[in-house]
Formats: C-alpha cells, sequence, structure tokens
C-alpha cells in the first residue's frame, strides 16, 4: 500500500487518467474529488461490496449446482 500525505485541492494522479483531488478535510473526514474515465467505475469499498455479493447471488442461482442437469 503506498501511503500519502495531501494538503486540501492537491492532487494524485493514477496513471494517465484518473485524478484524485482533496476536496475538504475537516476534523476525521476527508471529501475526495474522483475524475476518471467514465468506463472506470468508481464506487465507495461497501457499495463494491454489495455489488458483488449481488452477483454471487445471481450466479449462485443460474448455476446448476451438482446433481442438476446443464441446461
Amino acid at each position: 500500500m503506498l501511503v500519502l500525505s495531501r494538503k486540501k485541492s492537491e492532487e494524485i494522479l493514477i496513471g494517465n487518467n484518473i485524478r484524485i483531488t482533496i476536496v475538504e478535510i475537516r476534523g476525521d473526514k476527508v471529501r475526495l474529488g474522483i475524475t476518471a474515465p467514465r468506463e472506470t467505475p468508481v464506487n465507495r469499498k461497501e457499495v463494491a461490496d454489495a455489488i458483488a455479493a449481488e452477483r454471487r447471488v445471481i450466479d449462485d442461482a443460474t448455476t446448476p449446482g451438482i446433481g442438476e442437469d446443464f441446461a
């Protein structure tokens, strides 16, 4: 893990097309602005985890189990 220190309005670049800007620092919270290509998903981790869990449920419902015929 790379750990960086940044001040308000400073930026971090990831590759050539993702830019993270420190928008605000208030107490123990930091607000970030993220600029990325439209095709790059940007989610909070808890949202990404929920999406992954939902996909697993869908996959489990559509994948034949042991002893079941493949349709």
